[in-house]
């Protein structure tokens, strides 16, 4: 369960929240909304975000549906470090994309009294943990795990299955690309792609 208040008010102390899930899942929309609540409240905030991720916006963060909010691209987590100065709040979306040192990054910010707020997708389009996300997952004293509806069921989906032949772990996209899907309809998916991709090949 997310909670946000605490008991030894004495204590200076930051804390890192991560919000997780497939695409679709609304994982950049509970980012923005929490980003937002702490702007409402006077708080100083900064958002980064992986200077790759240009699907909408070059810099801004912005959600499946249109809700967007400013911010920084970077191309590595160490800038995030240095451009980190006079804040209460950092929002980092799309982690998944960052090196591995942003789980030293965000826990050196949290240790520095700042509350760090991180959205990425848990796993990639394999179904394998997605780069620095459980190192994040592990260290972080708060996580979410949100769900996106499965286009071929409608049971809650957690795999975001790739519809495009790119075998690229970072690989931007939308609808076109990926859908979400529940564990089943996934892993039906991935046979009926083996067995194609196992035809094709006997085909040369």
């Amino acid at each position: 369960m997310f909670l946000e208040n605490t008991v030894n008010h004495t204590e200076q102390f930051g804390w890192i929240e991560v919000i997780c899930g497939s695409m679709f899942s609304g994982k950049t929309e509970e980012l923005i909304r929490r980003l937002k609540r702490a702007q409402f409240a006077k708080q100083r905030v900064e958002i980064f975000k992986p200077s790759v991720d240009t699907r909408y916006d070059d810099e801004e963060v912005v959600s499946h549906n249109e809700n967007r909010i400013r911010s920084t691209p970077v191309p590595a987590s160490s800038n995030i470090r240095l451009l980190a100065n006079d804040v209460d709040v950092i929002g980092i979306d799309e982690a998944q994309f960052f090196d591995d040192e942003i789980v030293a990054v965000c826990n050196d910010l949290a240790n520095r009294g700042i509350r760090v707020i991180v959205a990425g997708l848990d796993m990639d389009f394999k179904g394998k943990p997605f780069g620095p996300m459980p190192a994040l997952m592990a260290t972080a004293e708060y996580v979410t795990k949100v769900h996106a509806v499965c286009t071929r069921t409608g049971n809650l989906a957690h795999y975001s299955y790739r519809k495009a032949q790119s075998e690229d772990l970072v690989f931007l996209g939308e609808t076109q690309e990926y859908e979400p899907l529940s564990r089943a309809a996934y892993y039906k998916a991935m046979k009926e792609h083996e067995t194609h991709n196992k035809k094709e090949s006997n085909n040369e």
